[in-house]
């Protein structure tokens, strides 16, 4: 009897089996190492962390002390009582050698091998059970019955006693055989929700994957054109082939850390999900009520995303990608006459807008256009432009004449250092008086914008700032039509990507222009 008691009291109270590298929570409660981590790893983002025995709370994850004593004489303990292959719980009676347990009486409070179930006592009152726990542990505390009812408002099991006379008296009840199914039929609920969050991590870190080979193979023939191009030159331009390549690399390694960074992140949330998920099918596998209805289903639940593809796209979309253009126009504006052949035969020169003219047509009244329609600046007087449209009425702008509808473009520009401006496109749709107008207040239009030597860019309203310690003057923009493709660029030295706009363009688009305060801006293209 003292051997069975000794056991009890080795027992994990996760597990229910003898201790395993025991470790020491503060509140003195002792768990396996591997029991207590899966379950602070369940509490992993509730807000508190706390004791699976006496429900004890801790603000942050409590340390795990190593109960060196313990685990002494839990070694010891199991070294001298060989372990039974199915609950290692022996028989109560069986004095002289462990037998292992078939059954345990409620009533008795004891253990019984197959042999004492034979003469054990068959009345109703001896209920037989599982031996997964003590036997002492399913009575009540207070009243020493047997715990029959799952109070539903405390979420505890209690007897009779407690619902007739104690302080459960008008709770809602449920026996516990409906209320170990109730909540087995709940956390099945929340199984199949975790498995299929479970397998949206894993379709996000493919796409992260499948994104990250992307990377590598436009890298890898980026640097195929780049090593081939300068092969065509080498004895003049060998020094720029290095720093284009040192570029691609950089870039490729940038991709590469962010890949690295969110497919870590969403690894440590997918461990988090198969720690959880392993817990709960644990839990209903197994038999014994008590250890089922221990903690709360809130315990197990995930926040809900609204779309999970969605996500995944973000996480491309924020790790970024290969920037050929950027590669592109280093080289374009780098290399002399003699390369230039060379650069269209590997076909990494991007073809810069020729005919890019502003249309006086749509300049505000008070917009200034140069007498080759390729400067716009803010006036103080009304301009003389002829009757017509499409002029806007109410904010500073102007058109390109020409529009884009298609294929790959390329243009720069030249801005005042004092005053305001934007750059950007947008569609001839584009309102030409009131609020919906202005370049970026709106989704027909997408723009840098510059004013009081900060950046930002702006699409539909949404304002973005740019941390830049000192503006450059010249500005490259890139358009890729079909790709949905609208890219900022700083022509300093080094040239410096600003910004890409991700969008899907339905209607022709127009270079746009804005100016202010004495702002100005020149096609330089």
């Amino acid at each position: 009897m003292a051997s069975s008691d000794l056991r009890e009291e080795l027992n994990c109270s996760i597990c229910l089996n003898i201790y395993t590298d025991p470790v020491t929570l503060r509140c003195g409660h002792n768990f396996c190492l591997s029991c207590i981590k899966s379950v602070l790893m369940s509490q992993k983002g509730t807000g508190t962390y706390s004791c699976p025995e006496c429900r004890a709370e801790f603000q942050e994850r409590p340390a795990l002390q190593r109960n060196m004593k313990l685990c002494n004489i839990a070694e010891r303990f199991r070294s001298t009582r060989p372990q039974s292959t199915m609950t290692g719980i022996f028989c109560t009676y069986c004095i002289q050698s462990p037998v292992p347990a078939a059954k345990a009486c409620l009533l008795c409070e004891a253990f019984l091998c197959e042999s004492h179930v034979t003469v054990h006592s068959k009345s109703t009152d001896h209920v037989l059970t599982e031996p997964t726990a003590s036997p002492r542990n399913r009575k009540c505390a207070a009243h020493r019955e047997l715990l029959k009812y799952y109070c539903c408002e405390d979420h505890v099991c209690i007897c009779v006693s407690c619902c007739v006379l104690g302080e459960h008296r008008g709770h809602q009840v449920e026996l516990l055989n409906e209320a170990t199914e109730n909540k087995k039929r709940r956390l099945r609920n929340i199984l199949e929700s975790l498995n299929v969050k479970h397998e949206e991590e894993e379709k996000g870190i493919q796409c992260l994957r499948d994104h990250k080979t992307d990377v590598k193979e436009k890298a890898a023939n980026v640097t195929d054109q780049v090593t081939a191009l300068f092969r065509d030159i080498r004895d003049e331009l060998d020094v720029l082939e290095q720093k284009v390549l040192s570029e691609i690399s950089t870039q490729q390694e940038r991709v590469f850390h962010r890949v690295s960074d969110l497919i870590q992140q969403l690894e440590m949330k997918k461990d988090e999900l198969c720690g959880k998920i392993h817990h709960i099918q644990k839990l209903c596998t197994m038999t014994d009520p008590l250890t089922v209805l221990q903690g709360r289903e809130s315990d197990y639940h995930e926040h809900e995303r609204p779309n999970e593809k969605e996500d995944n796209d973000k996480n491309v979309t924020a790790v970024g990608d290969l920037d050929e253009v950027l590669i592109s126009v280093s080289l374009s504006r780098s290399l002399t006459d003699i390369v230039t052949d060379a650069q269209r035969k590997r076909g990494l020169l991007v073809q810069e807008v020729k005919d890019m003219l502003l249309d006086v047509n749509t300049a505000h009244s008070n917009v200034q256009v140069s007498g080759d329609l390729k400067r716009a600046s803010r006036s103080e007087e009304k301009q003389p432009h002829p009757p017509a449209r499409g002029r806007f009425k109410f904010y500073f702008q102007i058109f390109s004449i020409r529009t884009f509808s298609s294929g790959q473009h390329y243009w720069e520009v030249e801005t005042s250092e004092s005053g305001g401006w934007k750059v950007g496109v947008a569609f001839p749709s584009l309102e030409r008086k009131g609020d919906q107008s202005w370049m970026g207040n709106n989704k027909k239009s997408w723009c840098l914008y510059k004013y009081n030597k900060e950046y930002s860019v702006i699409h539909n309203s949404n304002i973005r700032d740019l941390p830049v310690e000192t503006p450059c003057h010249r500005i490259g923009i890139f358009l890729d039509y079909e790709a949905g493709r609208l890219s900022f660029y700083e022509l300093d030295n080094p040239i410096r990507h600003l910004h890409t706009f991700s969008a899907s363009f339905t209607e022709p688009l127009h270079a746009a222009f804005y100016v202010r305060d004495g702002g100005w801006v020149r096609i330089t293209s």
